[in-house]
């Protein structure tokens, strides 16, 4: 690539910098060596895969942020009223949980929401613990 044509004789001519970009913590976000910091973010991107890959998340994740936007990166918090409106008798909502999280409160509010609570028993959770599938 034209943009990376005169990398290695970049890195001889500022070695220096160039050693001092790649101990940085955050390459990603530190500032390059003066030949190569006007370069894009995409280009940037290109020279942290190639030498420091394990700071290519963080500059994934700003790439996109810049790119598409942040709801790209970023999930909407969960609304059991959108699922509710969402579910039919044929079209169940089934929730594959991860330690710690318990929707229950949630379901249990759009439940009261149209009247249906256990205390009338209109309505019944079944919780099917580890191993019950």
């Amino acid at each position: 690539m034209k943009v990376f044509e005169n990398l290695t004789a970049a890195m001889e001519s500022e070695s220096l910098q160039w050693k001092k970009w790649y101990g940085d913590e955050k390459a990603e976000i530190a500032e390059l060596p003066k030949s190569f910091k006007d370069i894009s973010l995409f280009h940037r991107i290109l020279l942290l895969r190639a030498l420091r890959p394990d700071r290519l998340n963080g500059a994934l994740t700003q790439y996109v942020t810049e790119s598409l936007g942040v709801e790209f990166i970023e999930q909407p918090s969960f609304d059991m009223q959108i699922v509710y409106d969402e579910m039919t008798v044929k079209t169940p909502a089934f929730f594959v949980l991860f330690p710690g999280v318990d929707p229950t409160p949630d379901v249990e509010r759009v439940g009261e929401k149209y009247g249906k609570t256990a205390n009338d028993q209109t309505f019944t959770n079944i919780s099917m613990g580890q191993g019950q599938e």
